[in-house]
C-alpha cells in the first residue's frame, strides 16, 4: 500500500525552518527503513508533501507514527493529511523503486 502525506505548516516559515534539518534527518531515516520514496516542500513554501510505501497489514499504524514522530508535528510546526492510496496507473514503477 503507498500513502500521501500532505504537511501544512501552522507557523511562519521563520519558525519553520530552524527545525528543517532535524525534519529532514527523520525523512531520511524513514528513507532507509523503506517507508518513504520522495519528499519535498510545496511551491509556495507553506507544506510539504511525502510519498509513502507502508505495509498492508499496518497501515494506519504506520501512517499514525510517521506523522507523530516527525520534528514537525512534535513541535506543533505542521499539520499532517494522510490519505492511503492504492495507484492503478504506474504501480508497477513504484514498485521497483
Amino acid at each position: 500500500m503507498y500513502a500521501i502525506a500532505i504537511l501544512r505548516y501552522r507557523k511562519p516559515l521563520d519558525e519553520i525552518l530552524p527545525l528543517v534539518d532535524e525534519h529532514r534527518a527523520y525523512l531520511r531515516e524513514l528513507q532507509a527503513r523503506g517507508i518513504l520514496l520522495a519528499s519535498g516542500p510545496c511551491v509556495p513554501r507553506n507544506g510539504g508533501a511525502l510519498l509513502l510505501r507502508v505495509p498492508d497489514e499496518a497501515v494506519a499504524a504506520t501512517l499514525d507514527a510517521v506523522r507523530d514522530e516527525d520534528p514537525f508535528t512534535r513541535a506543533g510546526a505542521a499539520q499532517y493529511e494522510l490519505l492511503p492510496w492504492a495507484p492503478a496507473i504506474g504501480l508497477e514503477g513504484l514498485d521497483a523503486l
